[in-house]
């Protein structure tokens, strides 16, 4: 089973090379790393090149955002699985892929997911907040649940299957796939009980409160085109969130 992970950079130079040693650092071997830079202006490409003998492909040059950079490295993947490592994030230990690849292997899934960290831009042992997906089920995703979408390692023909990422959405076309592939299609997935990916505090969605608005109008628009939930299920999505904030491990 060949796992491809998809690194989307812009401006990264600080935090890349962390990146790219939490993929080398992983036990498992046969993985592909794909990193899509939308044509840095600092010195990210300089130091993805100091590594570049540890990733299958760089591809930098402009793009229309995340999501159209994600959608590239998808439609490079030549892995059976798909998945999102960005640029400040890093994997919970050195062991995740070779524990989400006994996942598969064992439940013969779609995808699986787990729980994620966000952590200080500063130190990355130091967490913000504990995000503890538990099992999934679909009355819980009309309600509000959505796992943490770095972790959701999808197999590659699902993409195939459904479709890529809805570049009609700036900010929530993650929450659009998982409602795509978990409530419409019902794809089957797996919950792997562990902290799969730590997430440096500071993304695009929550830095402020035009893009809060914007990502709370974008995921109604999310929960419409798939038919899922409505108001009450935005409204859960962020209510549940709270605890988080207290649960360290």
């Amino acid at each position: 089973m060949k796992f491809t992970i998809i690194t989307a950079t812009y401006n990264n130079q600080n935090t890349i090379a962390d990146t790219v040693n939490s993929v080398v650092s992983q036990t498992y071997t046969n993985i592909e790393h794909i990193i899509i830079d939308g044509k840095s202006s600092d010195n990210t490409i300089s130091v993805i090149k100091k590594k570049s003998n540890r990733i299958a492909k760089i591809i930098s040059e402009k793009d229309n955002g995340i999501y159209d950079a994600l959608n590239k490295g998808i439609n490079e993947a030549t892995g059976d699985i798909i998945v999102f490592l960005h640029a400040d994030d890093i994997f919970g230990d050195k062991t995740i892929i070779e524990k989400a690849s006994k996942l598969f292997m064992k439940t013969k899934a779609d995808g699986i997911y787990g729980d994620l960290q966000y952590v200080s831009k500063e130190d990355t042992n130091k967490i913000i907040r504990h995000w503890k997906a538990g099992t999934y089920s679909f009355s819980k995703l009309k309600n509000g649940w959505m796992p943490p979408h770095p972790t959701f390692f999808v197999k590659k023909e699902i993409y195939d299957k459904y479709g890529l990422f809805d570049t009609n959405f700036s900010i929530a076309a993650d929450y659009d796939i998982i409602l795509r592939f978990l409530g419409k299609y019902k794809i089957s997935t797996a919950y792997l009980p562990e902290v799969m990916i730590k997430m440096r505090i500071g993304g695009k969605s929550n830095k402020n409160i035009k893009n809060i608005a914007l990502k709370m109008k974008e995921d109604i628009k999310a929960l419409k085109k798939n038919k899922i939930g409505g108001i009450h299920t935005l409204f859960l999505k962020n209510v549940i969130k709270i605890p988080q904030l207290f649960l360290k491990s």
